[in-house]
């Protein structure tokens, strides 16, 4: 029995969709070094790695408590560039670690070393 291909193929175009998020997300484990103070002000730097990142920040994970509005310094270990950031959100603790957001005070594409496809591009429904 031989494969044939439908007469028609669904072409995959990217659309713009104003929708959207600033940046495209994309799930990547960046180990980075997170400095700055923690929330009884004392100064702490922990290891840890991205769990997500985009064009304007990361969702991180920390164990050293931390308050959404505080400015955090972020390193990515690989590259040993570091920029300040902005602690945007912070999940409740489970298992002593919280999950946050992170905004670099500027956007900062190339931080993570890592294409994104342009701002106005979505994926097509299926």
């Amino acid at each position: 029995m031989a494969l044939t291909r439908p007469a028609e193929t669904k072409e995959q175009n990217w659309v713009a969709d104003p929708g959207r998020r600033r940046s495209m997300r994309v799930l990547l484990s960046v180990p980075i070094t997170v400095t700055g103070k923690n929330k009884a002000g004392q100064d702490f730097t922990e290891q840890t790695r991205t769990l997500v990142v985009n064009a304007h920040g990361a969702l991180i994970s920390l164990a050293t408590p931390v308050v959404a509005g505080q400015t955090i310094r972020v390193a990515n270990t690989a590259s040993e560039e570091s920029l300040n950031c902005r602690v945007v959100y912070v999940s409740n603790p489970q298992a002593g670690r919280s999950q946050m957001g992170i905004e670099f005070e500027r956007p900062s594409p190339t931080f993570w070393h890592i294409d994104f496809p342009p701002t106005d591009w979505v994926s097509p429904e299926s």
